[in-house]
């Protein structure tokens, strides 16, 4: 009776995933598992970009679960035919049905529509100027795609690793799913992860680029902007950006109809959906999902730690190339510039807005630069969303 209890104990242990532990690459299981718990701890104890790193985090954590089968890479290879939509439909578990959503590029999209919906184009139509600063900052993207080129990926590598320096992460897991789907959980979990740490990141950097003299530059007060020229920015820079580069149009185009809900005050009832119950839904979706891909075999290798090295590189430069356009306008507007402003190009909406704000008030308390350093920061999401564009038109896929 004994003998046949402990037979029944063996076959259970050794058909769980407690045994796939011992077996050869157990190892990888469990250090998945522990940089899952490790990122956990950084959303949860730290907040690090809790929204999205969370779900990444966990969905990591369930796709390294040795035997859980929640989640199957190889569903997703491309064969003669492109990948079988129908095969993931019949064999695939609850994260492969929702992972489609990343793969035929319909989370991203839905995520702008929400960030839009949130966002006021104020300031940027206030000041156009700030265009240029949006556009400076993501001089980190160029960067950081050479610099990949040079450590040996390819070019649709080195792009889904430079787009890291536009600082906005459904961006950079738009054109990663299409140009190098198989580096999507290392760079999702970077540019998450580099987004969180941007105060830590930027303010350095800020500080070494500047002189005391520029950081104690109080800016005029923005102009008011109507309710005309709100209603009529997104409908422009959606027709302007779309047939410029019409692989921006989807990212862009959404950005800019979750503003016109947003500004034109009519269909309030969709706009508080879309900032709200759906922009939440799909960042669920889309963390968990991406989490998953994060797998032993696309992680822990010295690929990813180029990847990581690079998504740093991008960052700096981008606040780099900002601060440094900051400087020329402060040059040229006579002094009417701060140029801490000018990192707030990257598109990490309002985080880098408020890195400005934090550092320039370390030298003034009483100065103000919130809603001006919010121009850039609007713009380079737009910026973020082009170039994003200008990198699928010009890179094999």
């Amino acid at each position: 009776m004994f003998e046949k209890f402990f037979d029944t104990v063996k076959t259970i242990l050794l058909n769980s995933g407690f045994a796939d532990f011992f077996t050869d690459g157990g190892w990888k299981y469990a250090i998945m598992i522990a940089v899952a718990c490790g990122l956990l701890y950084l959303a949860i104890v730290k907040k690090f970009e809790p929204l999205l790193l969370l779900p990444i985090a966990f969905g990591m954590l369930l796709a390294n679960l040795p035997g859980a089968g929640i989640y199957h890479p190889e569903l997703w290879v491309l064969g003669e035919g492109g990948i079988n939509y129908g095969n993931v439909l019949h064999e695939g578990g609850v994260l492969d049905i929702l992972y489609m959503g990343v793969k035929l590029g319909v989370y991203p999209p839905l995520i702008f529509l929400g960030i839009g919906a949130m966002t006021d184009f104020g300031p940027l139509i206030s000041n156009p100027k700030s265009f240029l600063l949006g556009a400076a900052a993501q001089l980190g993207i160029f960067v950081a795609f050479c610099g990949a080129l040079v450590m040996g990926f390819t070019p649709a590598e080195a792009g889904s690793i430079g787009i890291i320096g536009g600082a906005d992460g459904p961006t950079a897991i738009f054109v990663t799913s299409r140009l190098a789907p198989h580096l999507l959980g290392p760079i999702a979990v970077a540019a998450y992860s580099y987004m969180a740490l941007i105060p830590f990141i930027q303010k350095p950097i800020m500080k070494l680029l500047t002189t005391k003299k520029e950081r104690l530059v109080r800016m005029s007060e923005l102009r008011s902007v109507s309710k005309t020229e709100k209603i009529i920015f997104p409908i422009m820079v959606t027709i302007i950006v779309s047939l410029l580069i019409p692989d921006a149009a989807v990212l862009v185009g959404m950005l800019m109809l979750g503003n016109l809900m947003k500004e034109s005050g009519v269909v309030e009832r969709i706009c508080k959906t879309a900032q709200n119950e759906l922009m939440n839904i799909i960042t669920i979706f889309l963390g968990l999902t991406v989490g998953a891909t994060t797998n032993a075999e696309t992680f822990l290798n010295l690929q990813t730690l180029g990847i990581v090295l690079m998504g740093l590189v991008a960052f700096c430069f981008g606040t780099a190339g900002g601060v440094l356009f900051g400087k020329l306008m402060y040059i040229f507007s006579k002094g009417k510039v701060n140029p801490l402003i000018g990192s707030a190009g990257v598109s990490a909406v309002p985080m880098a807005a408020r890195v400005s704000q934090m550092v320039g008030q370390e030298e003034d308390p009483g100065n103000f630069l919130l809603m001006h350093a919010m121009g850039p920061n609007v713009s380079g999401v737009i910026g973020s969303a082009v170039v994003a564009g200008i990198l699928l038109a010009m890179l094999p896929r």
